[in-house]
């Protein structure tokens, strides 16, 4: 993997940071405005979910009982947005949603670690 160094960013993640830290590839990521940010040697990286056979970017149609049919997904919305591939996706009961057209797709599994 490439380091793709967040510039700029003198937050400590951790256990007590308040962000949420899920499990990417092989180790930890914390999301955090948008972002995906990893611990690399003294610094952080941006990283995204990789699209792959369990986090897939196609269009499958999905309904979720977590939250109202008419929903939208964006900024503010109250899930965690995720960067996926090369878009965002949003976080919702351990798995990740992509607004497309008039229904959410369901991209797969992300697995929070702590909240």
């Amino acid at each position: 993997m490439t380091c793709n160094m967040h510039e700029n960013h003198d937050h400590k993640h951790g256990p007590d940071c308040g962000h949420v830290a899920v499990k990417h590839d092989d180790h930890l990521g914390y999301l955090h405005d948008g972002h995906l940010h990893c611990a690399h040697e003294d610094h952080y990286d941006e990283h995204s979910v990789a699209v792959s056979d369990s986090n897939p970017d196609l269009c499958a149609p999905h309904e979720c009982s977590s939250h109202e049919a008419d929903h939208v997904h964006g900024h503010g919305c109250g899930h965690q947005a995720v960067p996926h591939g090369d878009h965002i996706d949003y976080l919702v009961d351990g798995h990740l949603h992509h607004p497309h057209g008039d229904h959410c797709d369901n991209h797969g599994p992300l697995q929070v670690v702590q909240a």
